[in-house]
């Protein structure tokens, strides 16, 4: 009786096991499907590129115990040895694609002048949580206090709008000129030109090899926290990638002052399993970060992204994940959105 209540048990088990398995399978599949057309992008089945990291990286990344640091900080600039290749553009070979610039408008909630994307069974009581405290709050020196880092440094972006690209385009470089980092490089410097201390972490989390990349990442702002315990901010800076069945690919675009700058996503997690016990005090930075960019710049943010996951937001009460634009906004167009997003980060933190 004894040995058939255990076989049981284990049936059970693996039966369960399966179904995560397979409903994970499932939710990976349709959060990179291609875009079927304009009307799917708008209805929120976006392609999340950079989204669909496994979730054994966030918990091998939450996981992770660092003394000391695994490797050198790579604090701006780059170190050389991590630039030595630098793929940049060549003649192209492939077929010309369109690129299509538009404003994504997919959120599930709209409040005043901004939009949320709310994929979690939480009811958000947006109005408490824009007149919330934030959960932090930033001493008035010039100690560093703010983070910026890329898991996935080596995104990139166009160097030119030509309004197409083409099917050879390798939208990675270890070229930190075309990428993220310059996006970084822009926020952190608004961000000192107004009083506040921050530091640019280059590090390619994701070159020679992109598995693991948030685990290394989780090491690199441990290391930081450790060599600059006044951080209180963090913040992980992406792009994203919407493409279609066709080949369009979409850049979320938005114009100021009769300039173009890339659309800008603010991404905030929760756990219902537990693990991530102050997502909520991670909201509300996201929430009023949301409202600052879109008083200060109309049509800059994408629908804010609630959903469960932790992306090393978990890591303190000031963590966010933003997304830049896509790998065919120019990098003119990025880094004008990181200038953007610094005042906007600046005039919210200020002490």
């Amino acid at each position: 009786m004894k040995k058939h209540w255990k076989t049981a048990a284990a049936v059970g088990v693996l039966t369960l096991m399966m179904a995560v398995c397979l409903s994970m399978a499932v939710y990976r599949a349709s959060s990179c499907l291609a875009l079927a057309d304009e009307a799917a992008l708008l209805s929120g089945k976006l392609s999340f590129v950079n989204g669909s990291a496994d979730r054994a990286e966030q918990t091998e990344a939450t996981e992770a115990v660092v003394k000391e640091p695994a490797r050198p900080l790579a604090e701006t600039p780059t170190a050389p040895a991590e630039t030595a290749e630098k793929p940049q553009d060549n003649t192209h070979e492939g077929d010309a694609l369109p690129v299509k610039a538009l404003k994504i408008t997919n959120g599930n909630m709209t409040y005043d002048n901004f939009m949320i994307r709310n994929t979690t069974d939480v009811d958000l009581d947006v109005e408490s949580l824009l007149s919330a405290e934030l959960p932090f709050t930033l001493d008035n020196n010039h100690e560093v206090q703010v983070l910026v880092y890329h898991t996935h440094a080596c995104e990139r972006y166009l160097i030119e709008d030509t309004g197409e690209y083409y099917s050879d385009y390798y939208p990675r470089s270890t070229d930190g000129d075309l990428g993220v980092s310059a996006v970084g490089e822009k926020i952190v410097e608004t961000l000192k030109a107004h009083g506040i201390g921050a530091v640019h972490d280059t590090t390619l989390h994701d070159y020679p090899s992109y598995e693991g990349s948030y685990a290394r990442s989780w090491e690199t702002i441990c290391a930081y926290k450790e060599k600059y315990p006044s951080i209180k901010v963090t913040i992980d800076l992406h792009r994203d990638s919407m493409t279609t069945d066709e080949g369009v690919k979409y850049k979320p675009t938005f114009e100021h002052d009769g300039e173009k700058a890339a659309q800008i996503m603010i991404m905030a997690g929760c756990d219902s399993d537990g693990g991530f016990d102050f997502w909520d005090e991670n909201l509300i930075f996201a929430m009023q970060l949301q409202k600052k960019c879109e008083d200060l710049y109309p049509d800059m943010t994408r629908p804010l992204n609630f959903g469960e996951y932790t992306y090393n937001m978990n890591f303190n009460n000031g963590s966010l994940l933003i997304e830049v634009g896509t790998e065919v906004n120019t990098v003119e167009e990025a880094v004008r959105s990181g200038e953007y997003l610094g005042t906007a980060l600046a005039d919210l933190l200020r002490p």
